[in-house]
């Protein structure tokens, strides 16, 4: 296609929007998928000032797996196709273990796990007929080291390294590249909701525009020798 075609979750903000607007730098067709739709359409904006065509936002809640699909069904309708799927939605309720109930892990589990899993089975026989596509899933550094706090996020965070070796083994003879991205302290409004400066100052954390570059760079081709890793993106 001229313009590929690439859904990106979480688009509102953060890691979503700095993939959202590098994307459109390269011209891609985009998807803009998140729970607001203020903040998608202030990234459709940035999206569109950067060259690309304008982009399709769906605004929505992920953990709903009509809405999940339908992403993915929009898309594919209006584009006329599927190249690219990149997960960054999530959310990161902080609670120890003691104070974990039932709320906060259906939480950390429906918008974390469940959601990028509805958006890659649906994605998945599309591109399975095409024998093409890249999905590049934002996991967290606290899937391998969880921190204080982070019992139910990290455990769901771990789900999606483990999708990601799952699409690699599955998906690499049917021409399905996937990679996972995890990050560390990343300066985004998610982190600060958690943890003021006065806990985690600046100088401690990265840009999201720093995430963005590595998953351009799976989805250009140019992080080969990562397919179906966990690739760590810290200080």
């Amino acid at each position: 296609m001229e313009h590929p075609a690439t859904i990106v979750t979480g688009a509102g903000s953060g890691i979503g929007r700095a993939t959202a607007v590098a994307r459109a730098a390269l011209g891609h067709a985009l998807t803009l998928a998140g729970r607001t739709a203020s903040k998608l359409a202030e990234t459709a904006a940035l999206c569109t000032a950067a060259g690309a065509p304008e982009p399709l936002a769906v605004p929505g809640d992920l953990a709903d797996s009509g809405i999940a699909h339908g992403v993915v069904d929009r898309t594919i309708a209006a584009r006329g196709g599927l190249d690219v799927l990149v997960n960054c939605a999530g959310s990161a309720p902080l609670a120890p273990i003691g104070h974990s109930d039932e709320e906060i892990i259906e939480e950390a589990f429906l918008h974390n796990a469940f959601a990028p899993a509805f958006l890659i089975v649906r994605a998945w026989p599309h591109f399975t007929q095409r024998r093409a596509g890249c999905v590049v899933n934002v996991s967290s550094l606290a899937s391998s080291d969880p921190f204080h706090g982070f019992f139910a996020y990290a455990a769901a965070k771990a789900a999606v390294d483990s999708f990601t070796r799952s699409m690699h083994g599955e998906g690499a003879k049917l021409g399905i590249r996937a990679f996972c991205v995890n990050p560390g302290a990343i300066e985004t409004p998610m982190l600060r909701r958690n943890f003021p400066e006065k806990v985690l100052p600046t100088s401690r954390t990265l840009p999201p525009e720093a995430v963005a570059a590595v998953i351009v760079d799976c989805i250009e081709g140019r992080r080969e020798q990562d397919r179906g890793k966990s690739i760590v993106v810290a200080r």
